[in-house]
C-alpha cells in the first residue's frame, strides 16, 4: 500500500487500496490482478468492508440518479454490470445492490461467499464509475459514513 492511502482513516485503507486495484483490474480486463485484489479485499473485515464498499456503491447509484432510483433503475444497473463483464454473479450483484440500498431482507439465507462478493462489489463499482477516477468516491463515502456515526 503506498502512501496515497494516508489521508483515509486507518481502516479503510486496506480496503481502498484493494478494491481500486480490482477496479483498475477490471477496466484492464486483468484476471490475475482482480483474482489478487479479491483475495485482498475477502480477508479483510467483512463488516467494514461491506459498509465502505457499500456506501460507494450506493453513493454512485444516487449520482447516477439523482431524482431517485426506481426498481427498473437498479435492474438497468444489474442488467449494466454483468454485460460489462459476463463473468459476474447476475444474484451475487443483486445481493450488492439491495444491501448497499439498505433493502436486502437476508431472512435467514446464506450471505454470498466472501470472494465472491469481494469480486463482484469491484465489478459492480468499475461499472458504476463509467471510467471515473474512484478516489473521490472512498473521500465521499467516509464523509457520509461518518456524518451516519454522528447522527446515530
Amino acid at each position: 500500500m503506498t502512501s496515497e492511502w494516508r489521508h483515509l482513516p486507518a481502516p479503510a485503507r486496506p480496503i481502498a487500496a484493494a478494491a481500486t486495484a480490482g477496479v483498475d483490474a477490471v477496466r484492464a480486463a486483468d484476471h490475475a490482478a482482480l483474482d489478487e485484489a479479491t483475495t485482498d479485499l475477502a480477508a479483510l473485515d467483512p463488516a467494514q468492508t461491506g459498509l465502505v464498499l457499500g456506501t460507494a456503491v450506493r453513493l454512485l447509484l444516487e449520482d447516477g440518479h439523482p431524482d431517485g432510483l426506481t426498481a427498473d433503475d437498479v435492474r438497468a444497473a444489474l442488467a449494466s454490470c454483468v454485460r460489462s463483464w459476463p463473468e459476474a454473479d447476475p444474484q451475487v450483484v443483486l445481493w450488492l445492490l439491495a444491501a448497499a440500498l439498505g433493502v436486502l431482507d437476508e431472512d435467514g439465507t446464506t450471505p454470498p461467499k466472501p470472494d465472491a462478493l469481494a469480486r463482484n462489489a469491484v465489478v459492480l463499482l468499475a461499472d458504476l464509475l463509467a471510467g471515473r477516477e474512484i478516489r473521490p468516491w472512498w473521500a465521499a463515502a467516509l464523509a457520509e459514513i461518518e456524518r451516519a456515526q454522528l447522527n446515530d
